[in-house]
């Protein structure tokens, strides 16, 4: 599955046979999802020695409504409508915080939700719940988990990102340390210790520190156009207080942070103003130290990336033909391995630095060396210009299987053009296996 960039099981099988194999395997009850998750992080923690990790989580739907009249429902529950069916996946993605290369999956949870839970009225004191009753928990649970990659990773410091969603005062009052930092975009106007002013307003009020211009991607749900938005930023030292619900709870009376607000100046006619209020643990006394906030959060939409890859431009994880909510469960987590992997390919392009042991297997790579020479061109210009046994080196090996002419003047190969030639490389590897007697069949 890794280089043919599907999820179809006809698509990925070589023959009948290999096709049923892997049916039996992702609906084998014996083969556990924890340990393919934990497989999934093993490889994470192998590239995260010595590194501050921006540890970014988030949660997806895959929803399988279209497949409703086959599916085992009782092992599948409703996505965020509470009508369709599906379950939930939240997986954190390790960046590298001095490049925001992505590195692997430091944790993953998956879940259902019971489509006859009570509604929030229902549920009435469900605010006073203690978090490990919420579903919010799981911000929690993903900075917890990942520590167990990437300390035993040797990471040397971690930042945890979340979205609105993420701005939880338990969260803040639990998970930072001397190891663990918080960034957090801000989702609720909160009190402020000392303060007549509320947080809004209280950044409001603060003297502009400088300008930055960012560049701001597409996004087709909210039509938001890509551009290059001038920001105006503030910052300032906070210390948030514990709202009235936590209360009777042992978490306490304020927690000290850094607040860092970044606002769209002339916005284009037609447009919702770039507006991000961030609260985080990271001292920010400086525009260069705002500056640096910025980044790191404007790098969380790398995971938007990779659930746009496992979802629709690449895997089409909803289309799966599997009737088991458990078998497509266990193949979600095989095809997020996949799409790091692309996302890996495609950030590491032009960047020599990062090895191809990052993506690609010895054995991968040794193969790729023997067929290197055949993808050179007769020119110059069109040989593999990068270092031997680089990730940017095994990406233009790819980029010509899949079609790309090699020039440096030309469109750097894209998602497309690397999912072709994975595939054209899987194909060949198979047979250069069998060659070299590599592959052990059973009767």
């Amino acid at each position: 599955m890794n280089h043919n960039q599907s999820v179809s099981i006809r698509q990925i099988s070589q023959d009948r046979a290999e096709q049923v194999g892997f049916y039996r395997f992702l609906e084998n009850e014996n083969v556990s999802i924890s340990e393919l998750v934990k497989c999934l992080c093993d490889q994470c923690q192998q590239q995260v020695k010595g590194r501050h990790i921006l540890a970014v989580n988030d949660t997806s739907e895959v929803n399988l409504q279209s497949h409703s009249g086959r599916l085992k429902l009782e092992e599948l529950g409703v996505v965020g409508n509470n009508r369709d069916v599906g379950f939930f996946i939240h997986p954190t993605l390790a960046l590298d915080a001095a490049t925001g290369f992505p590195l692997g999956l430091s944790a993953l949870q998956l879940w259902t939700r019971d489509p006859n839970r009570p509604t929030v009225q229902e549920r009435g004191g469900y605010k006073n719940l203690p978090i490990e009753e919420k579903e919010s928990f799981k911000w929690l649970a993903s900075a917890e988990r990942s520590q167990h990659c990437l300390r035993r990773g040797g990471a040397s410091l971690v930042t945890h990102i979340g979205d609105r969603e993420s701005d939880l005062y338990e969260e803040w009052a639990t998970v930072p340390d001397a190891f663990n930092h918080l960034l957090v975009r801000v989702r609720q106007d909160r009190r402020l210790l000392g303060q007549s002013q509320s947080l809004y307003e209280y950044l409001n009020a603060q003297r502009m520190i400088g300008l930055t211009t960012m560049t701001v991607e597409y996004e087709s749900r909210t039509q938001r156009m890509a551009r290059d938005a001038t920001l105006v930023i503030r910052c300032a030292p906070v210390k948030i207080q514990r709202p009235e619900h936590l209360k009777d709870w042992d978490y306490p009376p304020s927690i000290q942070l850094y607040a860092v607000e970044a606002i769209e100046h002339r916005t284009p006619k037609g447009q919702k103003p770039i507006h991000w209020r961030l609260l985080t643990t990271h001292t920010v006394e400086s525009r260069e130290q705002a500056l640096q906030i910025l980044k790191w959060y404007q790098w969380r939409w790398k995971i938007e990336r990779l659930f746009a890859q496992l979802k629709q431009t690449g895997l089409d994880l909803e289309s799966t033909q599997l009737e088991s909510g458990k078998a497509i469960q266990r193949l979600s987590v095989l095809a997020l391995s996949v799409a790091v992997a692309t996302l890996q390919m495609v950030e590491g392009r032009d960047e020599p630095q990062w090895p191809a042991s990052v993506t690609f297997t010895d054995e991968q790579q040794q193969y790729l060396q023997e067929i290197s020479p055949t993808l050179d061109g007769k020119t110059q210009k069109q040989q593999n210009p990068y270092p031997l046994k680089s990730l940017a080196w095994a990406t233009w090996i790819i980029a010509r299987l899949g079609g790309w002419k090699g020039y440096q003047s030309q469109r750097p190969p894209g998602t497309a053009t690397l999912t072709h030639g994975l595939k054209r490389f899987e194909a060949m590897f198979f047979a250069w296996k069998i060659a070299q007697n590599r592959l052990m069949w059973t009767p």
